[in-house]
């Protein structure tokens, strides 16, 4: 079964589907987020944790800077909840 049928069955974050339409994995997409310190980057799990609606991100200005240059969107069509929702 493709990822677009499985799509139309299951909930799908709003964050997942911006991520597959900038052609990026969970891993590429963390690894181009920095973290809080600046140091490193995200973890795979994070973002993961995101997409399944597990918990809301805390990001620091340059994350979210970040996260808008990695999917290719403005900071206004960022969405404003992560988790997953059902498909019409």
């Amino acid at each position: 079964m493709s990822e677009e049928q499985q799509n139309k069955e299951e909930p799908i974050s709003p964050l997942k589907k911006l991520r597959i339409q900038a052609g990026l994995t969970q891993a590429e997409l963390a690894r181009l987020i920095p973290d809080k310190a600046g140091d490193k980057t995200l973890s795979q799990r994070a973002v993961s944790a995101w997409e399944r609606g597990e918990y809301q991100p805390e990001l620091t200005i340059p994350q979210v800077k970040a996260l808008c240059k990695a999917l290719g969107v403005t900071l206004d069509e960022l969405p404003d909840d992560f988790k997953p929702w059902e498909h019409p």
